[in-house]
């Protein structure tokens, strides 16, 4: 196949993995925008196997379709996207990936001890979180979702220590 040429629908469902029905849906949700021939069949671009799996990494990733969507749109209509488009939209993304990096992390490392949530519940909470500090920096749980708090201005565990 030549880069120039034209896919059917099965042909980029072969290629990409993703059912006919699925390449439907994206092409409903304006993922993906095919051709229509004179029978009017529906006809991809190459770079749409790009996108579809693109698409299918983000939401592998946690992103909604109307960020997958958001993220696709800053890419040039009607062409292949060319190597500099790409490494826009990669730049972007990748920024958007480090921010849920960090959240897992943060998560990781604070399930099992204090997420800053304020219950109080916990005879460990006390020491985690006395007098109901993370109150203070809002409502949830502050310790996770909120930006790093620099380490000497978390209370320390006991067995930390």
């Amino acid at each position: 196949m030549r880069g120039n040429e034209l896919l059917t629908i099965g042909e980029l469902a072969a290629r990409t993995g993703l059912s006919v029905s699925a390449i439907r849906f994206y092409e409903g949700r304006g993922l993906v925008a095919p051709i229509r021939t004179s029978g009017n069949q529906r006809r991809f671009l190459r770079s749409d196997i790009r996108r579809l799996s693109f698409a299918l990494i983000a939401q592998k990733l946690g992103l909604t379709i109307e960020e997958i969507a958001t993220e696709l749109n800053r890419l040039p209509h009607g062409r292949t996207p060319t190597l500099v488009d790409w490494t826009r939209i990669s730049r972007h993304f990748r920024a958007e990936i480090d921010r849920r990096i960090a959240l897992l992390e943060r998560t990781r490392d604070k399930l099992d001890g204090c997420i800053g949530c304020g219950c109080l519940s916990l005879k460990k909470c006390g020491l985690y979180n006395p007098g109901d500090e993370a109150a203070a920096k809002g409502p949830g749980p502050r310790y996770v979702l909120s930006e790093p708090v620099a380490r000497e201005t978390l209370p320390v565990r006991p067995e930390a220590r």
